[in-house]
């Protein structure tokens, strides 16, 4: 199988993304990578499954864990459109992911460098890199415009 590049895995996050915005959920999509192989793909599911920590990165992260047999995902890159929060971040870490790479920053609770960065604390078990900004513009117009729209039409944003 041919090598996936950031860009064309980041794509992939992108799809997901979308298809989370068109069931109402906030425009956040994540893929899992082990070697060539997508282990784990979503978008949020908070508004469908009710459950607040159904952020993209999770449900994908539980998708990967399930397919490889393990919790411990060293060999694992995860892509996703907006940069980690804390909750997902510490999953990153736990998880003992091997790599995060992510399109845009989130200024109000980015935790892999924008407010905190909890991939590289030496406190914590387990350090990984991080690689941001990979079609972070894409990413940013998905995210604002629907923000945006959500406004326009007076309903709750996520």
């Amino acid at each position: 199988m041919p090598a996936v590049d950031d860009a064309e895995a980041m794509g992939l996050a992108l799809d997901e993304a979308r298809a989370a915005a068109s069931r109402g959920e906030v425009p956040v999509g994540a893929v899992v990578l082990a070697g060539h192989r997508v282990v784990g793909s979503a978008g949020n599911e908070r508004e469908a499954t009710g459950d607040p920590t159904a952020h993209a990165e999770i449900v994908a992260l539980r998708q990967a864990a399930a397919a490889l047999g393990s919790w411990r995902l060293t060999q694992t890159t995860l892509y996703v459109t907006l940069e980690p929060c804390p909750m997902c971040a510490g999953a990153l870490v736990a998880a003992r992911v091997g790599r995060v790479v992510f399109a845009t920053p989130d200024p109000k609770a980015g935790a892999c460098g924008s407010l905190y960065n909890l991939c590289a604390d030496p406190r914590l078990n387990h350090e990984l890199p991080v690689r941001a900004g990979v079609r972070s513009e894409e990413a940013s117009e998905l995210i604002s415009g629907w923000f945006a729209a959500r406004r326009d039409d007076g309903k709750p944003s996520g």
